[in-house]
């Protein structure tokens, strides 16, 4: 009697644990069947085009899972936040002339009247001979092969050198809209730095190592949001700056202010560099981290002076360029 009796309860066991095994093997299976990929073909503003299978419904999702960054003078068709389903196209173009101006037209605030005389001032031009400094280098001298203990050591001191630069420039309202390089005078040749070393050194400029922080924990700029999670490399790199009247462009000419990319350039926003860092890659600077931008650039122009050791950070005036010069920078950079 005993016997029967443990016979039935490990029956009613089993049969239990059979039904909740089933059971958990059909939510799974509804679970599989109600994710549901859609196959979605991306086509970028350069005409490059992505085949992608996701279970995101969402265009702005879709493209931060395919690591793809929308740029301000770009746009989505459909929109950022539009919903989509099986075989959708989604397109990234540059915006039309007429949409740049409809935004800028939105945005902007109204002129007075006063705003609008000064506008129509006239322009003066003055011949300006200015002196400027001319860097000095610094030369590693090796002497790992060598007897001698004393390393480390400065040899011979640098010194900047002087050149006499002469510009023609354009004021109006007592502002310089645009500056042009006349001529230039060396009036003094730089005295190079000779560093002795017991170890050959590379260039500070062409080290690269990882970031042991992610800034894009500690800022609000949209930029860092949009390289939140990646971690970047780390790279000190030798930084100057440019502004639109130095492009070799008039005021009021077409292409005056555009960038490479087609943008139209925006102080502590738009960077030039060489093609090692392509257009769109987001670059992060502490050192400017107490401007408007907090630090975030975005790579959108080129420049036939632009190495992928040298970087250019545009500014509004050709003074605040002077007054910045050349400074070798650490930079964090989100490929």
């Amino acid at each position: 009697m005993i016997g029967r009796r443990r016979k039935r309860k490990l029956l009613i066991q089993r049969i239990t644990g059979i039904s909740i095994l089933v059971v958990f093997l059909l939510g799974l299976y509804v679970l599989a069947a109600n994710t549901k990929l859609n196959k979605v073909k991306i086509i970028c503003s350069n005409n490059y085009e992505i085949t992608t299978m996701t279970s995101k419904t969402k265009v702005s999702e879709i493209l931060e899972d395919n690591h793809i960054v929308v740029l301000p003078e770009e746009k989505v068709e459909p929109g950022l936040d539009t919903e989509i389903s099986q075989g959708i196209t989604i397109k990234i173009s540059n915006k039309s002339e007429e949409e740049k101006v409809v935004e800028t037209a939105q945005t902007t605030t109204v002129i007075s009247e006063e705003e609008i005389k000064n506008a129509y001032s006239a322009i003066i031009e003055k011949i300006v001979v200015v002196e400027e400094a001319i860097p000095y280098e610094t030369i590693t001298k090796d002497i790992s092969n060598s007897s001698e203990e004393t390393t480390d050591r400065v040899l011979k001191q640098g010194k900047d050198g002087k050149k006499e630069v002469t510009y023609k420039i354009k004021y109006q309202n007592e502002v310089e809209i645009e500056r042009t390089k006349i001529s230039e005078v060396v009036i003094e040749e730089p005295v190079n730095k000779v560093v002795q070393v017991k170890a050959k050194a590379s260039s500070r400029s062409s080290e690269t190592r990882t970031a042991t922080t992610n800034p894009t924990q500690n800022s609000s700029s949209s930029l860092a949001s949009k390289v939140e999670g990646k971690t970047p490399t780390v790279r000190t790199m030798n930084i100057s700056a440019y502004t639109a009247s130095t492009c070799g462009k008039s005021a009021g000419s077409k292409g005056y202010g555009i960038t490479s990319s087609g943008a139209r350039a925006t102080a502590y926003y738009t960077i030039a560099a060489g093609k090692a860092y392509p257009v769109g890659t987001i670059i992060y600077i502490p050192y400017f981290q107490n401007k408007p931008n907090g630090g975030w650039f975005v790579v959108q122009d080129r420049g036939g002076a632009i190495s992928n050791n040298r970087i250019d950070v545009y500014m509004n005036t050709y003074n605040e360029c002077i007054n910045f010069g050349r400074r070798n920078l650490e930079c964090y950079i989100y490929q």
